[in-house]
C-alpha cells in the first residue's frame, strides 16, 4: 500500500488479469445459470453477487463513482461538453447500478419462500 498525502493508505491497484479473472467467474456464473439450475442451487450463487453491502451491484457502482472524478481533475480546463457529458454517463451508470442493490432483498425474499438457508 501506498501512503496518500492525508496519510489515508491507498490500496494497490489490481491488475487487469485480476479484472479479467473476476469477469471471467461472473460469465461462468452466467452460463450456469443459462443452463437453469434447481432454483436452491441458484439462491447460494445470487446472495453474494447481489449481497447489500459488497455484492457487484454496490461495487461496481464503487468503481465507477470516482471515474468520473479523475476524469474531472485530469482533463484539461475548461471541461468541454463532452468531458461533462462523459463524467455525466459515469455517474449516472454508478448510480444507476447501485440501486440494483434492491435486488439483495428480493433473493433474501425469494430464499424464504422456498425455505434456503441464509448466506
Amino acid at each position: 500500500m501506498k501512503a496518500h498525502a492525508l496519510a489515508h493508505p491507498i490500496p494497490d491497484a489490481p491488475t487487469p488479469d485480476q479484472i479479467r479473472q473476476a469477469t471471467s467467474t461472473l460469465a461462468d456464473l452466467a452460463a450456469y445459470l443459462r443452463s437453469y439450475p434447481p432454483l436452491d442451487e441458484a439462491l447460494p450463487l445470487l446472495a453474494p453477487l447481489l449481497d447489500e453491502d459488497d455484492g457487484v451491484p454496490i461495487l461496481l457502482g464503487d468503481a465507477l463513482r470516482p471515474i468520473a472524478r479523475i476524469i474531472g481533475r485530469d482533463a484539461p480546463s475548461p471541461w468541454s461538453e463532452e468531458t461533462r457529458s462523459t463524467m455525466e454517463a459515469f455517474r449516472n451508470a454508478a448510480q444507476e447500478v447501485t440501486d440494483w442493490y434492491v435486488l439483495h432483498w428480493t433473493v433474501q425474499r425469494l430464499r424464504t419462500q422456498v425455505g434456503a438457508p441464509g448466506r
